[in-house]
């Protein structure tokens, strides 16, 4: 679309730049008994062209602009992948209460995405990220790929989590009786390398 907007613009610019001698020769050879064409409306005729050859190269320059938005560069995902991986690093959440946390390799994997886009800044978009597990992942370790539509560069967020009793939640029972359940509480300790996991 854009090269067709440029093309397109030159082309109305080479139009406008014809000389009014020219066109008038080529208007007597076509019909030589046409009324002659003023000088004013070549002017007239002469800014319409390069007016529309402008709209099409700001055009041209918009879409591109708009493109360029909508894709991540291999910066803006190195920044996005570094500051999450510090905002991720020494945090703590509850697991599952009822074993090693089935789902704990997509929950991690949307929140790897979500900081990600979140620390993408303004130029960046707010989509387009995608975190994959790797095949022998376990809720103990794991490593997952982040790349992003529109970026070459991939990169390897690897996760530990470590149980914190201490921080584990016992809810209260019912009618004063202790909780026959324990929230287990884990503790996080994220890097980041550049490649794949």
């Amino acid at each position: 679309m854009v090269v067709l907007l440029l093309v397109l613009a030159a082309g109305l610019v080479a139009m406008g730049c014809v000389r009014a001698d020219q066109v008038r020769r080529w208007r007597r050879s076509l019909s030589p008994s046409a009324p002659e064409v003023p000088d004013s409306a070549f002017v007239v005729a002469r800014v319409a062209l390069f007016g529309m050859a402008g709209i099409g190269v700001f055009s041209a320059f918009q879409f591109m602009a708009v493109v360029a938005d909508a894709e991540w560069s291999d910066d803006e995902l190195s920044h996005a992948v570094g500051q999450a991986t510090e905002e991720l690093n020494g945090t703590s959440r509850f697991g599952d209460i009822y074993g090693e946390d089935s789902g704990f390799d997509e929950e991690f994997a949307t929140m790897i995405e979500d900081e990600v886009v979140e620390n993408g800044g303004g130029g960046a978009p707010q989509s387009g990220v995608d975190t994959g597990a790797a095949p022998l992942n376990k809720p103990s370790g794991a490593d997952y790929t982040v790349q992003a539509a529109g970026a070459d560069a991939a990169f390897c967020v690897h996760v530990v989590r470590t149980r914190s009793k201490g921080g584990d939640y016992e809810p209260p029972g019912i009618a004063g009786n202790p909780g026959a359940v324990t929230v287990p509480n884990y503790d996080f300790a994220v890097t980041s390398r550049k490649g794949e996991c």
